[in-house]
């Protein structure tokens, strides 16, 4: 018998993320179709994984001081 509906675990497993990412990304309503049944969710199987929407706020890297000066210099 195959059913039509997927856990977090099978569907990490499927998308290559961990069963708790999946969670997440249903409990923020990111999952469409994700339904909440009980203390679970259940996910239909041909559901696309969603786009990841964290931010990666990498700093740039430092400027040389020295390197501002002798352009302030030979200009």
């Amino acid at each position: 018998m195959e059913f039509d509906w997927l856990t977090p675990r099978e569907t990490g497993e499927k998308w290559g993320l961990s069963e708790r990412r999946v969670q997440v990304l249903c409990t923020d309503g990111k999952v469409e179709g994700a339904i909440r049944l009980k203390r679970g969710w259940l996910i239909p199987k041909g559901t696309l994984k969603p786009l990841d929407g964290r931010v990666n706020n990498r700093r740039q890297p430092a400027k040389n001081k020295a390197e501002d000066k002798n352009n302030v210099e030979t200009k």
